[in-house]
């Protein structure tokens, strides 16, 4: 066992076509931000491995197929950094490294695929690999045996247009490949290999607009179906059938008025031909299908995998496409009519979502897997006997940058972040009655706004005040349906959290944000009026809203599994209650003192004035205190956990400490007096002071900083700038190689030392041990534990937080257990990649 392991993974999709794929291994891969997210989306759903290799956004992903419908150990990923990588499954579970680095284009690889292609030797495999990319080109890469290097065969130039989709297939009987292009010029382009180089065959017309994806498979009879969709809104099946042509043979076409009376119509095809060991090979390409059903751009279609039958193999005559107008259908041949109809149609209904981007069927064919333009998956799974398709949990996260996270006060109960995605979303684990469904999910979003959120702090158990790109810090609080399913789906005793029942009184049922609003309107449930009681009967509920606000997009829940995304968007959202103005630029800065009190915020500065710190009393709301200490932005800010001293650091690089007042102190005294402080002398960083934070017995705090030093200061004997007053440095810098920008100390000591995590700019997680017995000393810095990019972000770690409560969340011995027997932390992480992480930190192995 490792001394830290990852427990929980939250991150969504990117925004590009083609950046999901569902292997026969079970595995989806997508792309997350920069990196290769690996996920099972059966019970229980979560992200168990990311891949960090590329210096761009991933653009698509693809599993690269087995022949015999074998499980998948490798798959090839595109990006904007103008390369390709191969992932190979190392053979111990969901290992994956990049084998194989394609460079080669000069912009960004918008897909790439690959197929294994039989050698001339029975046990030689080599594989074929399709990149193409913003650059008007497409290369075709070649790997002679899987331990040999790939190298490029071939460049095809499309001039001024693009291809925006490839797909292979080998041809039945003589196992040549074949590539197909779709392209913005209306036309598929089916490329044959001769030799080493591939060259045009075959162009198909029909569509009116740029093809976004194909789709090949080969039906029971041994014929080719490539499927096409496009921006025309239609969908197009070709069939590609074997023909023996004789050298000199008369075209056998005829005009429906030469066909004899009974004769059948048959569709016009079109031959071409290429040679094979000398030999001419000829394909008769029709049109199957025209589908038309879907009202804006379809982005994504596939073929349903093959499935046993009868001992053989079964290709299910089965499409599934994904479109832009918010719906994803499966489309199947009708026996009766000989015409292809829509068999299933599911997606969103309402404003909250864009569309699909793509969608996926499961191996067994059961499950559909689709995503979006905000990132989220949905899933659906087909009751047995029906063509039904009900929605099932599944794993999701931010598609932006995170910016904040925060754990739930004393307890830990859930996780709060904040993102660019302008959302807010609470992540806890999900304590199902089977226990292999277990696990940590997302339960609620409790904000959904219109500005990038940057900051968050908690100010009591199920009340938060968080900020935006905006002059205004606005304050949510836990309507009562979103407390009864979290006590349903997580276990928790809500009388033994919150002791002071009267919490409930006055809360409403939920929230909504009326058309073109930013702020979330309470509902409240009321009795329903006399005159209503025939239709809805006595004494029922139903939820009712402002007259000023008559939408009431709001359904009350009782889940008994997590929310799906459709819940998550229109059901989950927290009352606002309070906006807080005084801030004269964006908010950048929050926090609360423990006991819920006072609310500190900052803002962005360029001036002393703007730069000073607001206190806030959370009963009143009325601002009772400025502070004036930095001339620049304040980045963090930190009460200890007394909540006797606030601390901040700023752009300036200096840290400011401000003290409570004392309790026989008279009223007009200010609530927080500044009393140590450093200056461009004293300050012991050259940069910015990303963040701080409190040791769980306030007996220090830790400021780190872009110049890669942590640095941590306490109370000690006089003797230095008088600005310091009783404080002073108490540790060597420890410099950590890259800038810092998240840092926590852990809520106990191990093996009496300190426990520090601290995140980088580059996307690691480092833990060190501090002894403060021996501060001025390099030796009292020990390194414990160091998670690279794929443990850990790979991007900018924004934010660290210990949970607050020892133990792991989710853990039933937890409760009743003794302390001294706990010997486990849970460390939760956020980053510009996209990503929430929480890790299981045990304190044993450090």
């Amino acid at each position: 066992m490792a001394a830290v392991e990852t427990c929980y993974t939250s991150c969504g999709c990117n925004r590009t076509p083609h950046c999901v794929d569902w292997g026969k291994n079970g595995l989806v891969c997508f792309g997350a931000c920069r990196s290769v997210a690996l996920c099972k989306p059966e019970f229980p759903s979560s992200v168990i491995a990311t891949l960090a290799g590329h210096k761009g956004r991933v653009e698509s992903v693809q599993w690269i197929r087995k022949p015999n419908s074998e499980a998948e150990d490798e798959l090839i990923s595109a990006s904007a950094d103008c390369s390709a990588i191969v992932w190979q499954n190392q053979g111990c579970g969901t290992k994956f490294e990049a084998t194989a680095t394609l460079k080669g284009h000069s912009a960004t690889v918008t897909m790439a695929t690959g197929i294994y292609v039989l050698g001339g030797l029975p046990d030689c495999m080599r594989t074929l690999v399709a990149t193409t990319s913003a650059d008007s080109s497409v290369r075709v890469w070649q790997r002679t045996a899987r331990d040999e290097e790939f190298q490029m065969l071939q460049s095809i130039s499309f001039g001024s247009g693009f291809a925006l989709c490839l797909e292979w297939v080998l041809l039945p009987d003589i196992s040549k490949p074949l590539l197909a292009c779709g392209c913005d010029d209306t036309r598929v382009h089916l490329f044959v290999e001769d030799d080493t180089q591939f060259s045009v065959v075959h162009q198909l017309w029909g569509h009116e607009d740029w093809i976004r994806d194909l789709s090949v498979t080969i039906d029971d009879t041994g014929d080719v179906l490539l499927a096409s969709c496009a921006q025309d809104c239609y969908i197009r099946v070709w069939r590609i059938s074997r023909r023996h042509l004789v050298a000199g043979a008369a075209s056998t076409e005829r005009s429906i008025d030469e066909l004899l009376q009974g004769e059948e119509i048959k569709l016009k095809e079109t031959v071409f031909s290429f040679l094979q060991k000398g030999e001419h090979i000829s394909y008769a390409v029709t049109l199957e299908s025209v589908m038309q059903g879907h009202e804006n751009w379809i982005y994504s279609i596939q073929w349903e995998p093959e499935i046993s039958k009868g001992g053989g193999r079964h290709q299910p005559m089965c499409l599934l496409s994904a479109s832009m107008d918010k719906t994803v259908i499966i489309w199947r041949p009708d026996p009766e009519m000989g015409v292809w109809i829509e068999k299933v149609r599911v997606g969103d209904v309402g404003g909250n979502s864009l569309g699909f981007y793509g969608g996926v069927f499961s191996p067994d064919g059961q499950s559909i897997l689709a995503y979006g333009y905000q990132g989220a998956f949905q899933m659906w799974r087909q009751q047995t006997d029906t063509t039904l398709c009900v929605p099932v949990v599944t794993s999701g996260g931010h598609f932006g940058p995170l910016q904040d996270l925060v754990w739930q006060p004393d307890t830990g109960q859930f996780v709060l972040t904040v993102s660019v995605d302008q959302t807010a979303r609470l992540h806890s684990y999900w304590t199902a009655e089977d226990d292999r469904q277990s696990a940590w999910h997302e339960i609620a979003r409790p904000q959904i706004h219109g500005y990038d959120l940057q900051c968050i702090t908690m100010i009591d158990k199920f009340s938060f005040a968080c900020g935006a790109d905006e002059k205004v810090v606005r304050v949510f609080k836990a309507p009562v349906n979103f407390i009864d399913n979290f006590r349903r789906l997580c276990s928790t005793d809500m009388e033994k959290d919150m002791c002071d029942k009267q919490y409930y009184e006055g809360l409403p049922e939920g929230a909504s944000v009326p058309a073109l609003g930013l702020s979330n309107k309470a509902i409240y449930l009321e009795q329903v009026a006399t005159q209503d009681k025939e239709l809805y009967g006595a004494g029922d509920l139903r939820p009712q809203l402002n007259p000023q606000y008559s939408e009431a997009y709001f359904a009350p829940l009782q889940l008994s599994e997590p929310p799906t995304e459709g819940d998550l968007l229109q059901n989950t959202l927290w009352p606002e209650i309070q906006k807080l103005y005084g801030h004269g630029f964006e908010i950048f800065a929050l926090a609360c003192h423990p006991n819920g009190t006072v609310l500190a915020s900052a803002c962005k500065a360029s001036k002393t004035e703007h730069a000073a710190v607001i206190l806030w009393d959370v009963v009143t709301w009325k601002s009772v205190c400025h502070l004036e200490a930095h001339s620049l932005t304040v980045t963090r800010l930190a009460f200890s956990h007394s909540g006797d001293e606030l601390l901040s650091v700023s752009r300036d690089r200096t840290w400011s400490l401000f003290r409570h007042r004392p309790s026989e102190a008279a009223e007009s005294e200010p609530l927080y007096t500044r009393v140590a402080f450093t200056d461009k002398k004293s300050s012991l960083h050259t940069r910015i002071i990303w963040t701080c934070a409190w040791s769980h017995d306030d007996h220090y705090f830790v400021t780190v900083s872009r110049d890669k030093k942590a640095i941590i200061w306490g109370r000690g004997p006089q003797g230095g700038a008088a600005c310091l007053g009783d404080y002073r440095a108490c540790s060597m810098p420890l410099d950590l190689g890259d800038s810092v920008t998240a840092v926590d100390f852990a809520p106990v000591l191990c093996n009496n030392c300190y426990l520090l995590a601290f995140g980088l700019d580059g996307g690691e997680v480092v833990l060190y041990k501090w002894i403060s017995e021996q501060p001025q000393t390099t030796s009292s810095w020990t390194k414990c534990v160091r998670l690279e990019q794929s443990e850990a972000h790979h991007l900018t770690v924004k934010q660290l937080r210990f949970r607050p409560q020892l133990g792991t969340l989710g853990d039933r011995k937890e409760e009743g257990s003794e302390v001294s027997e706990q010997c486990h932390l849970q460390l939760a992480s956020c980053g510009m990649d996209h990503a929430l992480k929480i890790y299981t930190v045990h304190l044993d192995k450090l």
